[in-house]
């Protein structure tokens, strides 16, 4: 497994709260992520890709696993502001490099906008500032 993009972003806010809103992916729940499922372990399919998803309380973490080569990853730890938020990309295929770094451009690329929004959002739903570091 091999990290490409790591993101992260400061909400002003305790890290259970944080967590609570982030991790809330049951359907109807209030995470930013877009994603909902029954549980902590499920199955979504999203543009015609399985994404398998697992929510680790304990962690305070959400992992987003595709069929083939992307694993995103997205943590709530304490900082001195209240939480950051750390949004990593992963590259989990077996082989195939060259394939990996072409098909990952556009998932790279959208990732600091969506990253973005899911940070603005939190904030919003808790009332706090909440900003993505550089």
């Amino acid at each position: 497994m091999t990290e490409l993009l790591e993101l992260t972003a400061v909400v002003e806010a305790p890290p259970e709260r944080v967590a609570e809103v982030l991790l809330d992916v049951r359907p109807g729940g209030r995470s930013p992520l877009g994603v909902a499922g029954d549980g902590d372990d499920f199955v979504v399919v999203d543009r015609g890709s399985r994404i398998t998803v697992r929510v680790d309380r304990a962690a305070r973490s959400i992992a987003q696993q595709g069929e083939w080569w992307y694993r995103g990853v997205t943590s709530v730890e304490p900082d001195p502001r209240g939480s950051r938020v750390v949004h990593r990309i992963f590259n989990v295929a077996d082989g195939r490099g060259w394939a990996v770094r072409w098909v990952s451009r556009g998932p790279l690329n959208a990732a600091p906008g969506s990253f973005a929004a899911i940070v603005r959002d939190l904030g919003e739903q808790l009332g706090v500032r909440a900003v993505v570091l550089d």
